[in-house]
């Protein structure tokens, strides 16, 4: 139960595996053989060198030109640790905390960022013992790297900062008695390599896509019920559709829902209407635009989470010490804000189906409850999906379109890449609740369709949902059932193929 931590690929699948196992992490051999040689490297040549280099003898950003003697190096990097933590706002959960410590470790363990074997291994004890360091959803800009929330991240490596260590938040001195650690004695460039890097970004979206996939593929489910209840059409499933289009995501769309469909009594009945809303006979296209966007930023994020992203990068073999710019987020910002459009796109036609259900045709009820009138029945928590669907386009104004100068000019253009990597997170939690309510609403109108029964794989899914949550015959408390359908999405586990497949 031990992930290695080396130069081999880490992908969206082996973090799955690894959180859903609660694997434990170590380096491998060459990681810890390159740690190693590249603080070598580092310490010799500042022995044998005094000219200024970035970072190492230097100030940071427009103070870059401040050489720093010898002395005085340790308490520079203490330095710009504290300094540095300045964020606020909403706390990191503690899912995402734990990802930038895996991510933050992956990165320093190729040997270009010149950290202390003991700074890597404390961060992975860290992620072993389940010790989160408090850190705050604001104050990064997504270039020179995440700045603010990898120095709370940092922090409890120097006594300094808070933590949450089985679910009792504790200050750093607290843990280092109940561990007996001493704080790590920070060496020249390792302030900068915890600091710099684009690890807050790259939690975010490994999480939000993890969350991505799981939600598309109950948006094909939850919208493949919601077919049934409407007495919805088979045809535009068919293969030969989208053999003739052929969009990866498309065609895998249509053939996750013919699945779905597969034995079912309601979808073979006949006297079907010639044609369904957009919302119900184009899932394909709109579900499958999505995946395929899926795709496209779940390569830019395993590119970045496998990595160097601090600054300035060490190269031992051709003895170079580069200033380059890999901290910065454009590549994630503009993949956020994908990611963010592409599942709003989910929300909005989850609504639009959930209307339909609810308005009362195809010999459906009025807000698809026995005596409307006396009873509302479904008829707000389609306001409700309303309300979050216009809410999530509101949020998927592009980050990455923006940038402000900060440091004296010296850093003149950044990548909002962390606020659109939060805000994309709110919008896919958003769409989370959209199908939750859609679910609510599918299952109520399948029930109207009895004695026909759907597939096996339906039936299945309204059988284990009934258990959470009962047919609605009269009015009642419908935000308890709106919870309820969220926990039933949320606790649903999906194995790897199902997932990525």
């Amino acid at each position: 139960m031990i992930h290695y931590i080396g130069t081999s690929h880490l992908s969206l699948s082996d973090i799955q595996t690894i959180l859903l196992e609660g694997k434990k992490i170590a380096l491998s051999e060459e990681a810890i053989e390159n740690i190693q040689k590249c603080r070598a490297y580092l310490d010799d040549k500042m022995e044998r060198e005094s000219a200024p280099i970035y970072g190492i003898n230097t100030g940071f950003g427009s103070l870059c030109d401040v050489k720093i003697d010898k002395e005085n190096l340790t308490l520079l990097q203490e330095n710009l640790v504290m300094s540095h933590s300045c964020g606020t706002g909403d706390r990191v959960p503690q899912e995402i905390v734990k990802l930038m410590l895996l991510l933050k470790i992956q990165s320093l363990s190729y040997g270009h960022s010149g950290v202390q074997l003991v700074t890597a291994e404390r961060l992975i004890t860290m992620f072993n013992e389940g010790i989160y360091p408090v850190i705050y959803t604001q104050g990064s800009l997504g270039a020179s790297g995440d700045l603010a929330p990898l120095a709370h991240l940092a922090l409890p490596l120097i006594g300094e900062g808070t933590v949450v260590y089985k679910g009792e938040e504790i200050s750093s001195s607290v843990l280092f008695e109940k561990f007996g650690w001493t704080k790590i004695i920070l060496q020249s460039k390792e302030g900068l390599a915890l600091l710099n890097g684009t690890q807050f970004m790259s939690a975010y979206g490994v999480y939000n896509l993890l969350k991505a996939y799981k939600l598309s593929y109950f948006a094909d489910a939850i919208g493949t019920i919601s077919l049934e209840g409407f007495n919805g059409n088979k045809s535009p499933f068919l293969a030969y559709s989208h053999i003739i289009r052929p969009h990866n995501g498309q065609l895998q769309t249509a053939a996750r829902i013919l699945s779905f469909l597969e034995d079912s009594e309601l979808i073979e009945q006949e006297g079907k209407a010639v044609q369904d809303p957009y919302s119900f006979r184009c899932m394909p296209q709109v579900h499958g635009a999505s995946k395929d966007t899926f795709a496209f930023v779940k390569k830019t994020f395993e590119t970045e989470i496998n990595s160097v992203t601090d600054n300035p990068n060490i190269f031992i073999e051709e003895d170079m010490i580069i200033s380059a710019g890999n901290f910065h987020g454009q590549p994630l910002a503009l993949g956020a804000d994908y990611l963010a459009i592409a599942m709003a796109e989910l929300g909005s036609i989850s609504e639009r189906r959930t209307y339909q259900l609810i308005s009362g045709l195809r010999g459906l009820p009025a807000f698809l409850v026995n005596e409307p009138g006396l009873n509302s029945g479904f008829m707000i928590p389609q306001y409700t999906a309303a309300s979050i669907a216009s809410a999530n386009k509101q949020l998927c104004t592009p980050s990455s379109i923006d940038s402000i100068v900060s440091s004296n000019g010296q850093e003149d253009h950044v990548s909002m890449g962390a606020n659109g990597a939060v805000k994309c997170k709110t919008v896919i939690d958003n769409v989370e609740r959209i199908l939750a309510i859609e679910l609510l609403n599918a299952t109520q109108a399948i029930e109207f369709r009895r004695p026909l029964k759907s597939s096996p794989f339906i039936e299945s899914m309204v059988e284990a949902y009934r258990k959470e949550v009962p047919f609605v015959e009269v009015d009642r408390l419908l935000h308890n059932d709106i919870q309820k359908s969220i926990a039933f999405i949320q606790n649903f586990v999906l194995d790897k193929e199902v997932l990525f497949g």
